[in-house]
């Protein structure tokens, strides 16, 4: 009955698992009220929502050279062009290229992010229901993940019990039973989530993965500038067509300040 002894760590694990995927989707179900309120999301606010602090840094990064106000070189330095900021997340960008005026993108990038300026955006998205608050626990996307970890786990384990030496009167095929429930808890538990919660997101609340939808409805005139930034805002460095710009944030993490 050596068996018996890796299916209770199955059953565990993804019981565990499920969870914890459970509570997550029921706390998401519980923030997914409308914010109060007619609310127009800034291109801040996207890409808060679409990526974080590091997302609202490569906004401002890339609209300030847009606006030839940053110039930031393919070999990965930023130098600042017009010292006067337009607002708190520009002046907190300017400020971490430093009083030399020249900066490698990397810890530029790394301050912004965890400027003030980009707290205080946090923090007013929460208090409109659109953002999900630091340290508030696994979100669904983290459940997701969980579970699909306990399903690797399950899978060797039942592999590992199926291996083992036959056992007088227990068939295989009772053994591939017992440890297909627990994978059918886990694996049914994925679908549910992909049906009812995907797109799983690790920064918008689901009242905020709403509005977002609403920009690529609502996209504006082909070749607009807004467009363009709304685009970087929602899908990051990766909507950056000037080779040299994203040649630029290629080299995000491979420089240090000297």
């Amino acid at each position: 009955m050596f068996w018996v002894l890796l299916l209770l760590p199955a059953w565990a694990v993804a019981g565990l698992a499920c969870t914890r995927l459970c509570l997550a989707a029921v706390r998401a179900a519980d923030a997914g009220t409308e914010p109060c309120g007619k609310h127009d999301l800034t291109l801040y606010e996207a890409a808060f929502l679409s990526g974080g602090p590091a997302r609202v840094a490569d906004l401002t990064l890339v609209s300030m050279a847009r606006q030839r106000r940053l110039l930031l070189a393919h070999t990965g330095w930023a130098t600042v062009v017009d010292p006067r900021g337009r607002d708190d997340i520009e002046r907190s960008v300017i400020g971490a290229i430093g009083p030399e005026g020249q900066s490698p993108i990397a810890p530029v990038r790394a301050a912004a992010a965890a400027a003030d300026a980009v707290r205080g955006l946090a923090d007013r998205l929460v208090s409109a229901g659109l953002a999900v608050p630091a340290g508030a626990g696994a979100t669904v996307g983290a459940g997701v993940r969980q579970v699909r970890i306990a399903t690797l786990a399950v899978l060797a384990l039942g592999v590992a019990a199926l291996l083992m030496p036959a056992q007088q009167g227990v068939p295989r095929l009772l053994v591939a039973l017992w440890f297909a429930l627990p994978l059918i808890l886990c694996l049914s538990c994925l679908a549910l989530a992909r049906i009812e919660a995907h797109p799983y997101s690790h920064w918008a609340s689901p009242a905020g993965q709403r509005l977002l939808g609403t920009l690529a409805q609502h996209p504006g005139a082909a070749g607009d500038d807004r467009t363009y930034l709304t685009s970087v805002a929602v899908r990051g460095i990766s909507a950056v067509g000037e080779p040299d710009l994203r040649a630029a944030f290629a080299h995000r993490g491979s420089h240090r300040r000297v």
